[in-house]
């Protein structure tokens, strides 16, 4: 079959040729679909755009000009297709709103991380309060996540002496979180 060339087409599209108009939307759908969907993410709206740009192109045949290329003429279209719908997706009320919950959301993180902060600075204190063998494998423990015969290893301890002082140290540690917690409910009440 005789392929036309893009000239011819558009001479015909100019014409009223739907059969030009289907042989365009062939050449270059499916590349002007995949262009429209990098920048949207979304199959719908890609395909709307893409479709919009076609209609574009038919209602506007009697403008174009032999010596256009059609392709950069789609593609420059769908790009202004993409720029207006991303402009309505900014000023939406629905993007808004998205946004009001991304700084609230941002705040709240901020505030989760000076409370975490702050609870990792009393647990410290709380911990040098310990005996220094206590503080040593109760870090290694929690903090390292090494087991008691790793520990046992590293410090050059019995493996039940790990067990002895983890345990000592962890009801030590649980009875000065439960005086300090105390002293917090005493201070909130006064």
């Amino acid at each position: 079959m005789f392929k036309k060339t893009e000239t011819e087409l558009i001479l015909q599209l100019k014409k009223g040729s739907m059969k030009a108009f289907d042989e365009i939307y062939g050449l270059y759908a499916r590349r002007l679909f995949a262009f429209c969907l990098k920048y949207t993410k979304s199959k719908e709206n890609a395909e709307e755009i893409m479709e919009d740009t076609f209609v574009w192109l038919w209602n506007n045949r009697s403008t174009l000009e032999e010596a256009d290329s059609v392709k950069p003429l789609l593609f420059l279209r769908a790009k202004h297709y993409l720029i207006n719908a991303y402009r309505k997706v900014i000023n939406s009320p629905v993007y808004e709103d998205y946004m009001d919950y991304l700084d609230h959301h941002n705040s709240t993180t901020a505030d989760s991380q000076l409370e975490y902060d702050d609870f990792v600075r009393q647990l410290n204190q709380m911990l040098a309060k310990l005996p220094k063998t206590q503080q040593e494998i109760i870090r290694l423990s929690k903090l390292e996540m090494l087991n008691n015969q790793e520990i046992a290893e590293k410090l050059n301890y019995s493996e039940q002496t790990v067990k002895n002082q983890l345990s000592m140290g962890l009801k030590q540690l649980r009875q000065l979180i439960n005086n300090r917690t105390n002293l917090m409910w005493l201070l909130f009440l006064v």
